[in-house]
């Protein structure tokens, strides 16, 4: 296994080269910040009786490549609902945040209401070996869908849980949505996580479900899923990327 991501020093995540921004150089990677705000939330205010039914990040300010440290705080407790914060502090500041509500689990209802997704005819994930697959069902750009394994750690000595797997893999819900033909033509600024129940196995499939943009303003969403079906979506805005010659 490759090194994590972050090793935990006292109160705060030393990042390791991995973790580099791909896009700004001297910056922190976005969608790991989402993995340690979703890590932080989990580990202090998980409950194995509610389960994490949304997770919204907010990357608002690119992250100096420094060690980082991440609060949290209760917002609501009820009997059927959590609501929950977290913010990554860095030297220059608070740089993203995210706020994640809690359903309490319990019975389903008798009446089923039919699963509306897009059909996900993806390949088997089982002999994929690489972290990223990408395919095209009959060549069409607006079923792009995505197979995601994490092979490394995000703090080292910590297994990826279940729920810090998909927040990893939700962010790339956005260029699964927003990319074109040949290039990603927007950047998000956040995402947005649902899920009905959390993922099984190490694999994070995305499929895109739509995408609208006016102005270099997009929204578009991904269908989640894991290898047994569909179990949430994951939401984006992002604004246009244009690469200046």
């Amino acid at each position: 296994m490759r090194p994590a991501f972050f090793t935990l020093t006292a109160d705060r995540f030393v990042p390791d080269e991995s973790a580099a921004s791909w896009w700004v150089p001297g910056m922190l990677s976005g969608p790991l910040l989402g993995g340690l705000l979703a890590r932080a939330l989990e580990a202090e205010h998980g409950d194995p009786d509610f389960q994490f039914s949304r997770l919204t990040v907010d990357l608002f300010r690119n992250a100096p490549f420094e060690p980082v440290q991440v609060t949290t705080e209760v917002i609501r407790q009820g009997r059927r609902i959590r609501v929950t914060e977290a913010r990554v502090l860095t030297s220059i500041g608070v740089v993203a945040r995210a706020s994640a509500v809690q359903l309490r689990r319990g019975e389903q209802p008798p009446s089923p209401v039919p699963t509306r997704t897009p059909h996900w005819d993806a390949p088997d994930p089982t002999p994929l070996t690489d972290t990223y697959t990408e395919f095209l069902p009959d060549g069409d750009h607006s079923r792009r869908g995505m197979w995601i394994r994490e092979d490394r750690p995000l703090v080292a000595g910590e297994p990826l849980s279940p729920f810090v797997r998909v927040a990893l893999a939700a962010d790339e819900g956005s260029p699964v949505a927003h990319r074109g033909e040949t290039e990603l033509e927007f950047i998000n600024a956040d995402y947005t996580l649902t899920l009905s129940r959390d993922p099984v196995g190490a694999f994070i499939g995305l499929q895109a479900g739509g995408h609208v943009s006016e102005d270099g303003v997009a929204v578009g969403h991904a269908t989640v899923h894991d290898e047994k079906g569909p179990i949430g979506f994951s939401m984006s805005t992002a604004v246009a990327n244009i690469r200046r010659v």
